[in-house]
Parts: structure tokens; sequence; C-alpha cells
């Protein structure tokens, strides 16, 4: 299985620190410091997983996520400087699968590394789907509709059916406010947003042992949602 990683990253200090890591970790790697380079690594070696700062000497990280999303669905975990909730939520809208700020947790960044291997691992062309969804005891049958976790049925509303969809065709991703908006109610109106919380909550009581410490739905705060790989790091 390809477990290449490329790094892009033109600060020398944080490009060294990620080298160290994973080194340790024994992973392979390329690391490349502008978005050109970059775009010609993802063509001659397709990496497993992207490691993408935003802030590039030649252009902004948010425009080559752009570009590679236009033909390829490899995992991007952004690292950067850019804290406010705009830049997480451009990032993510573009297709990015993850965001960190930097400084950031070695081990936080290790975490994120392995679910993005899991969701490239899971879900190898997202063309060929399953008609069965199973993570834990969670199961949809997209084809009958139907929701059961731990083997009884879950009785959802249409918008709580629809929002667990998805959430479980991008599990692994945080989803923005936006993109469920858009996938779920066709529209993109920040009004809609407390109603998007309502739905989250109630779908949440219906699905999760335990509302308040949820094992399949992640909340990211002020940007969105993300299913969790039950079993797996968050």
């Amino acid at each position: 299985m390809n477990k290449r990683i490329l790094v892009v990253e033109d600060d020398v200090a944080i490009g060294h620190l990620i080298k160290m890591t994973l080194n340790s970790q024994h992973y392979e790697y390329d690391i490349v410091k502008d978005g050109q380079s970059a775009l010609q690594k993802v063509l001659t070696m397709t990496p497993a997983v992207i490691i993408l700062d935003l802030g590039l000497p030649d252009m902004d990280g948010v425009d080559l996520i752009h570009k590679i999303r236009s033909w390829a669905q490899i995992p991007i975990i952004v690292l950067s400087a850019r804290g406010e909730e705009y830049d997480k939520i451009n990032a993510l809208d573009a297709g990015a699968d993850d965001y960190m700020t930097k400084p950031f947790s070695i081990e936080e960044l290790l975490a994120r590394i392995r679910v993005a291997f899991r969701r490239n691992t899971n879900e190898p062309n997202l063309n060929q789907e399953q008609p069965v969804f199973v993570n834990g005891d969670l199961q949809i049958d997209y084809l009958a509709n139907t929701v059961f976790v731990s083997g009884k049925e879950v009785h959802l509303t249409p918008i709580e059916y629809k929002l667990l969809v998805v959430l479980s065709k991008h599990v692994g991703k945080v989803l923005t406010h936006n993109f469920l908006l858009k996938e779920v109610w066709q529209t993109v109106l920040q009004s809609d947003v407390p109603s998007l919380r309502v739905f989250m909550a109630t779908l949440r009581k219906k699905i999760e042992e335990n509302p308040a410490n949820p094992k399949y739905i992640q909340t990211h705060i002020r940007v969105g949602y993300r299913m969790l790989r039950y079993g797996g790091d968050e």
C-alpha cells in the first residue's frame, strides 16, 4: 500500500520538525517549498497524504487545493499559521480534509495522518460505492434507506438521514456548515446554521450512546462536523 507523504512547507524550521516526526514513524515522504513543485510531485509520485501550508511563496494554498481537487481525491491536511475561522472554512470548502493551526502538537499531527491514511484505504474509489456502510455499531443501508445501531433499526427524519449519509460518505473528513447546508438543503445561508445544529443534536440523540461524548459525529466549533471512524484516532 502507498504510504508516501508529500509535505508542502516553505518554513525551513517547521519543515525540519515535520521531517524528524515522519522519520521517527518510518514514513516515506517528500518535502517541497512551493505550489508548482507540489503539483509536479502530485503528478509524478501520487502521494497517499498531503500536508500543506497555505502561505506558499508562489501561490495561495487554497488555490493549490482547488487545483489538486480538480483531478485527485488525495487526503489533504492543512497545517497553517492562519487560525481564523474564515481561513479554515475556505480551505475545507476548497477540498481539504483536515485543518491544524501552528504551533501544533506532534502527537496530534501523527493522529491526523493516521486518520487520513485510513480514509484513503477505506475509500479507494469514491465511484465504487458500497450499498451498506458499517462503522462500529452503526450501519447504513443506502439502498433501503435504513439505519441500524447495535442491530436495532433507528428511525430518522428525512433531514437527519440525509445529514448522516453525507457524513458517512466523507468519513474522516471535516465538513463545513456551508458544505452540509448545500448538500442537504441546497442553500448556503448563514441563517440556516442554527437549524443545522438542531438537526445534528437530534441525530446524535438517536445514534450516539452518549450524545454529550459522541463517538461518531465530532463537532468542530464554528466550522462544521466530522464523522469519526469508530475505534480509531480522532
